[in-house]
């Protein structure tokens, strides 16, 4: 029963226990708190027959709290310390005028804090057993009674030197200083004559074949540094240099060696800090309720009032820019995130839907921070009491800048360009992704509505003007994704075997060559062969001449197709060529030569040495070539706008050799079909992604984390 008991006092004894920032354990301080955190702790084990009797002893140590034992000594504490502060301030006052005026405030500002740490240090040594907190006082004063005298000696004694040094300057006479210059110069020519002549002893060496060339070259280093370290111990004997020299050396002890010698001691008060722990009365966060809606104040409360002062910035933020703004109040037209509901039904004649919908887009974003803020809000201020309830003390502003620093350096470096994606990239997807889902065709221009997903319906389905071709284009568009991107890789890769292999002359006159379709801008390659293969064009006289027949590219959708494919094989050729002669020229001569003796064929150390290795090392580049002639409007546009045009099959919106890209072009450019544009937009667009994602994922360089 006595060792159940013991035990049992054991267990709450140490769920009462108070505990630092590196989980040492202290008993608390706070009598009173401690005897009914023990009562409350048992009361909660208690069976019914014990519950009433330790009940009835809470209540009546509750309400003799004031005439508790603990209690008492602490009212009697805070009275004393009450007088003692407004002495303080009196004393700091006189000692203050006392100091000499003529010193700097900053010295002055550590004198002072010296004289009021020496006598905190006093008074609070009476009362170190008393809590913590007082604990934590009488240390840190004691602290910065014992380091301060040095700063501040190290501070006045520098300033000291700087004013001798400035002084001795101003006095220096203009003779004195003609004369050691002119001793200088003298000894600077000496050594420049004493330099020259071991110069010549050495190349003398090096002519006997004494020594090497690099010999030579290193001794002809090391007199040279030898040298300018002789002229300039010898610039030191002008008095002006080494006067010069001293008034750098002070003004940085005052400036950087005493703030650094200061952070040392701030350094030593946060490891005070986290040794002693503190006691609260609150054994739940309740700050972190009180001010969840604003935020700065939950940080007040515990004492944190720089990082308070932060987030009443974004307190100001919430309350006076996003909320207003989401309301409706300061838009251009719109209404707020009421005007992305409506999108202007209703509205002014001169209100248009499209404006509602971006204004409505950025009051999400700005709801979004809003948000951002109000949580990390209230999880600062929830962490920082929970583990003050535990014993841990919040961070000081010390603390605070230094985990930033280190911690929290990440964030605050992408912070803005978070922000700046958010309004330049996210804002535009999300007007896109919207917009889709609208009905902003060419007889709803000004104002739209929503209709869900229709537009998504009548691509599926192949319905109407707009959606009765996408299948057609869609499959082209494949079939000149893998077809002309495969070639090109195909061809860049076979040229560049060629072009690397040890029995090819004028290698130089053929990378030259293979890389000039990718050094001439791709405009001219394409309006060139457009030209050419005009019906009128000279390629297009070559053909009727060899054939005898007038063969029309661009008339014909298939040979219109044909040639757009061979000219994005020679176009997109070079930058594969340019990337394979790189790996290739990088793998190591010892795998063919150890392939050769074990009697691999040619082609066996293509297919198992050559290819594995380019691909590891471009396959995931590979994979955006293939996802850039996906949207590869320049060539198609350029070449033939997208015909030669079949208005029974593909009506006014398209022509034959039209990709996706050139035909959301022309369906909201050139027809006004902006909300199945943006559906064809966000379809693309997601396709993309999955097959990007699935092309990286499965590139050995992704799966052994070389991306």
């Amino acid at each position: 029963m006595l060792s159940g008991k013991g035990g049992g006092n054991l267990e709450i004894q140490n769920s009462l226990a108070l505990c630092d920032d590196i989980g040492n354990r202290y008993a608390r301080r706070n009598e009173y708190e401690a005897e009914v955190l023990a009562l409350q702790a048992e009361l909660a084990k208690a069976d019914m027959a014990e519950k009433a009797v330790l009940k009835n002893r809470l209540k009546t140590l509750r309400q003799n709290r004031h005439n508790h034992a603990y209690n008492l000594k602490l009212a009697a504490f805070r009275v004393a310390e009450k007088q003692f502060l407004k002495k303080l301030a009196e004393d700091r006052k006189q000692q203050a005028a006392a100091l000499d005026g003529s010193l700097p405030k900053r010295l002055r500002q550590l004198q002072l804090r010296l004289f009021c740490s020496g006598k905190k240090a006093d008074f609070y040594g009476q009362y170190a057993d008393l809590s913590w907190d007082t604990k934590l006082v009488h240390e840190q004063s004691r602290l910065e009674y014992q380091q301060l005298p040095e700063v501040i000696e190290t501070y006045a004694r520098a300033r000291e030197e700087l004013w001798e040094a400035k002084a001795r300057i101003a006095a220096l006479s203009g003779p004195e200083q003609t004369a050691a210059l002119k001793v200088f110069k003298e000894q600077k020519k000496a050594e420049q004559a004493k330099y020259r002549q071991a110069v010549r002893k050495l190349k003398e060496k090096q002519r006997n074949r004494l020594i090497s060339t690099k010999a030579l070259s290193n001794g002809i280093q090391e007199l040279n540094k030898k040298r300018q370290e002789a002229d300039l111990k010898n610039s030191f004997a002008l008095e002006r240099k080494s006067l010069s020299e001293i008034i750098t050396n002070k003004r940085f002890i005052i400036n950087t060696g005493t703030r650094r010698q200061l952070k040392v001691l701030n350094s030593n008060i946060s490891d005070l800090r986290r040794r002693i722990p503190v006691e609260r009365r609150l054994r739940v966060p309740l700050f972190a309720f009180i001010g969840l809606f604003m935020p700065g104040l939950g940080q007040v409360l515990n004492r944190q009032y720089v990082k308070a002062a932060l987030l009443i910035i974004g307190t100001l933020f919430i309350y006076i820019i996003a909320i207003p703004y989401a309301l409706g109040y300061s838009n251009y037209q719109g209404r707020g995130l009421a005007g992305l509901v409506s999108l202007a039904a209703g509205a002014r004649r001169i209100d248009k839907s499209l404006i509602f919908m971006i204004e409505g887009i950025v009051a999400i974003f700005m709801v979004l921070g809003a948000s951002a803020i109000l949580a990390f809000n209230f999880q600062d201020v929830f962490k920082t009491q929970r583990a003050a309830i535990r014993g841990i003390r919040p961070n000081n502003w010390f603390e605070t800048r230094v985990k930033l620093e280190t911690d929290g350096f990440p964030i605050m470096v992408s912070l803005p360009a978070f922000i700046v994606t958010a309004f330049i990239v996210l804002v535009p997807i999300t007007t896109a992704l919207l917009l889709s889902f609208t009905g902003m065709d060419p007889q709803n221009q000004s104002k739209f509505p929503w209709v869900g997903i229709a537009n998504y319906a009548t691509i599926a389905m192949g319905r109407g003007l707009a959606g009765s071709v996408f299948w057609l284009i869609l499959g082209w568009t494949l079939v000149w994704t893998l077809v002309s991107t495969s070639m090109a890789i195909l061809t860049g890769f076979g040229l560049a075997l060629l072009a690397n292999q040890e029995r090819i002359k004028g290698k130089a006159f053929f990378r030259t060559v293979y890389l000039l379709p990718w050094a001439v801008p791709a405009f001219i390659t394409i309006m060139f062969f457009s030209i050419m293969f005009a019906p009128n064009g000279a390629l297009t006289e070559i053909l009727e001449s060899m054939f005898n027949m007038r063969i029309h590219v661009k008339t014909d959708p298939t040979l219109s197709r044909t040639a757009l494919i061979m000219l994005q094989t020679w176009l997109g050729s070079s930058y594969v060529f340019l990337l394979a002669t790189g790996v290739l020229q990088a793998i190591p001569g010892d795998l063919y030569e150890a392939a050769q003796i074990d009697g691999a064929s040619t082609w066996q150390k293509l297919f198992k040495i050559t290819i594995p290795i380019v691909l590891f090392q471009t396959a995931p580049l590979l994979v955006g070539q293939y996802t850039f002639n996906f949207n590869n409007f320049s060539i198609i546009w350029l070449f033939n706008g997208g015909g030669p045009f079949s208005p029974t099959k593909y009506g006014n919106l398209a022509g034959t050799t039209d990709l996706l890209i050139s035909y959301i072009y022309k369906l909201t450019m050139n027809n006004q079909y902006q909300s199945i544009g943006a559906a064809i937009t966000i379809v693309i667009s997601l396709g993309l992604m999955a097959f990007a994602y699935i092309g990286f994922k499965n590139s050995k360089a992704f799966k052994e984390e070389r991306l």
